[in-house]
């Protein structure tokens, strides 16, 4: 298991924690959970086939048009094909 939470701190300092500045316990929590729903949600992972881990239904279509989602200001994205 260690081998695993390495990884996500990894991801996390990288990602996020590098790049922003908090002003408080709450800014810290709040990016913290954007982040985890995220990584969990939205992100590729290379343990897994680079392959998301539970997909929504508009990954993998090929009509439609591409939108973005952001979370925490634009710092994280998530490219999707919107459902035509």
């Amino acid at each position: 298991m260690n081998a695993y939470l390495e990884r996500f701190m990894r991801s996390l300092k990288s990602e996020c924690l590098n790049k922003m500045i908090f002003f408080g316990q709450h800014s810290l929590e709040r990016a913290l959970k954007e982040y985890v729903a995220h990584y969990h949600f939205e992100r590729n992972h290379q343990g897994l086939g680079n392959q998301l881990i539970d997909p929504g239904e508009e990954v993998g279509s090929i009509a439609g048009k591409v939108e973005c989602r952001e979370h925490l200001g634009g710092l994280l994205k998530y490219y999707y094909r919107d459902a035509a």
